[in-house]
């Protein structure tokens, strides 16, 4: 899949390397030594997620996954945020270099009732 990288001042916010919207990654550009081949990894695992639920759909569970986990980590935000189905999917293969050319579509329920 290509995945355009754009080098921004303001995307994403401030302690973020990179957010993925398809068919951008969006890198902030005082952080850009930081965006990784394994971090490319990650973001065109999230780029494959948003396909397949569509854009939208994406960012509906995404923010209402983050808001029960939210509950569930004792309202540790960060907690939350590794908890979240497409984030742990992500994480969990980052290293593989070849996991998504291999990778089943809707692998990320696999994690859906699960807590980082």
């Amino acid at each position: 899949m290509k995945m355009k990288v754009l080098y921004t001042k303001h995307i994403p916010l401030k302690g973020f390397v990179a957010l993925t919207l398809w068919p951008w990654i969006f890198v902030r550009e005082n952080k850009s030594a930081k965006f990784t081949p394994m971090m490319k990894r990650h973001e065109a695992t999230h780029a494959h997620q948003q396909l397949e639920c569509l854009l939208v759909g994406f960012l509906i569970i995404y923010c209402l996954e983050w808001l029960i986990k939210l509950c569930f980590c004792r309202f540790n935000a960060d907690r939350a945020y590794r908890s979240i189905s497409f984030e742990q999917e992500a994480y969990e293969h980052q290293e593989e270099i070849y996991y998504n050319d291999v990778r089943r579509h809707f692998a990320w329920l696999r994690y859906v009732f699960t807590l980082y």
